[in-house]
């Protein structure tokens, strides 16, 4: 039986006197592919960032365990932000955008991360963009190199916040070929507008919108059919 690789317990979380969580409860299983939807404002992405803690919310817990179901403070987690939150004028090459990931990874000597780089390149097709600055990508490009940045550490826990926005239509399938082979080894948890592949892949399927409510649908990306 898959065990709980993270746990949130009664989360709320306040902006400006707004409540845009409400006791939230949520056990991520080891293996879960989480989807997750629900209508701008609704808290997806204050979600996503509470459970990465990166967000202290305030009230309620967010626990980690590790394979013996023993608490840990951290844990190995990749994450690919919205891509507005990137400053593409930072002066970073797409090579060292996605070595960057490998950042605070011990046991990876100078060979084996060049390695590394150079297949996250050539899987997510940036290997002729390698020495390009961000700031000259498109839109696409640039949310390729941050889904790069978030898979070379093989994080155990993948976070993706609309990985496919912006992305030009002849890679969207090639993406669902890569999150469907990482999910084989990875817990997932995915937040998108966009659910009529990921609904099929998921594992399980979430609604935010201010409170968490679990689908038990066939097809999650029609909210009607969850109430």
């Amino acid at each position: 039986m898959n065990n709980t690789i993270i746990r949130l317990h009664e989360i709320s979380m306040n902006w400006d006197n707004r409540e845009v969580l409400h006791d939230v409860d949520l056990s991520v299983c080891r293996g879960d592919f989480l989807a997750i939807t629900g209508p701008n404002g609704g808290g997806k992405s204050t979600l996503l960032k509470v459970i990465l803690k990166l967000l202290k919310p305030t009230s309620g817990t967010v626990d980690y365990f590790d394979h013996d179901r023993n608490p840990v403070q951290r844990l190995h987690i990749g994450y690919l932000p919205q891509k507005n939150m990137i400053d593409a004028r930072f002066p970073i090459s797409v090579r060292e955008a996605i070595s960057s990931g490998l950042l605070g990874i011990s046991g990876i000597d100078k060979h084996d991360a060049s390695e590394r780089v150079n297949q996250i390149l050539r899987l997510v097709e940036l290997h002729g963009h390698a020495s390009s600055p961000i700031g000259e990508l498109s839109g696409g490009q640039l949310q390729r190199t941050l889904l790069g940045r978030a898979l070379i550490s093989r994080p155990s826990v993948l976070v993706l916040d609309e990985p496919l926005s912006y992305l030009d239509k002849n890679f969207e399938g090639r993406i669902y070929d890569i999150l469907s082979e990482v999910s084989r080894d990875t817990t997932v948890l995915l937040v998108s507008h966009e659910m009529s592949v990921i609904s099929t892949m998921a594992t399980r399927h979430l609604i935010v919108d201010r409170t968490l409510h679990e689908c038990t649908a066939r097809h999650h990306y029609v909210p009607s059919e969850c109430q």
